[in-house]
């Protein structure tokens, strides 16, 4: 069965579509628009069945919406393939408009020194923890795929610091797909920064793939650095339960502060 993210096969074998569907967008009705991370992880699941190898790092720009009905066309480029790397590109266009510029490198290398040194922080289990309603909660949308579970801020923490768990209630296998899914939840760390309803729309992710392994929650530890000239930049650790580090991303994005 193939993740809610992947795209279908054409008779190109570098060109990948995904059918627009409510259940893979977010926003109000009305103004519902394809998940950003959902268009970097069909592009990353695009890259690696293109390539036959896995993700490295991939680095995504948001550059329009795509809405419900709509059909988007993801080609596939790899100007560079060596030994054990190949370094990708994908745009993904609705028509004439693009949509996502992702660029990316793939391969895998023998073992060497590996080591992890980023520590997964001391927090409760998902079960102990409060859960989190979106702004939007439209069961029928993405949001209404993933359950989250906030993690109260410790007492002199930094306010720009803030952890959830957060898995995919489909269950779907752990995968770079699936991280980049998730790992567009950055913004989801304002709030806490702000201590009131706000957001961001996103302007990019880059996603670091450390390794994949089955998990079925994921800690979001999360660091929104700054807030500047009316956009937002942050960085989000994912932990597996067992405290190995899956994925890193990095993302800024337009600041959006909601009524309640």
């Amino acid at each position: 069965m193939n993740a809610f993210y992947a795209p279908n096969a054409t008779h190109n074998p570098l060109r990948w579509v995904l059918p627009v569907q409510e259940q893979l967008c977010v926003g109000p009705p009305g103004r519902q628009f394809l998940f950003g991370g959902v268009g970097l992880a069909a592009s990353v699941s695009a890259m690696e069945q293109s390539t036959g190898r896995p993700l490295i790092w991939a680095t995504a720009q948001y550059l329009s919406y795509a809405n419900p009905g709509s059909m988007l066309d993801i080609d596939v480029r790899t100007p560079m393939a060596g030994k054990n790397v190949t370094q990708a590109r994908v745009v993904g266009h609705v028509g004439e408009r693009e949509i996502v510029t992702v660029n990316a490198a793939l391969g895998q290398r023998d073992e060497l020194h590996s080591r992890q040194f980023a520590v997964m922080p001391r927090v409760p289990r998902p079960e102990d923890c409060d859960r989190i309603d979106h702004a939007h909660r439209d069961p029928d949308g993405l949001h209404g795929r993933f359950e989250h579970r906030g993690i109260q801020r410790a007492p002199g923490e930094d306010e720009g610091r803030s952890r959830q768990w957060i898995r995919c209630r489909a269950g779907a296998e752990m995968s770079a797909g699936l991280l980049a899914v998730i790992a567009d939840y950055v913004p989801a760390g304002i709030r806490t920064a702000l201590a009131q309803p706000a957001g961001a729309n996103s302007l990019d992710n880059t996603l670091r793939i450390i390794g994949t392994r089955p998990s079925e929650w994921v800690l979001c530890d999360t660091q929104i650095f700054a807030i500047a000239a009316g956009f937002v930049h942050g960085r989000m650790h994912l932990f597996a339960e067992s405290g190995e580090l899956l994925a890193t991303a990095s993302q800024s994005g337009i600041l959006r502060v909601f009524e309640e």
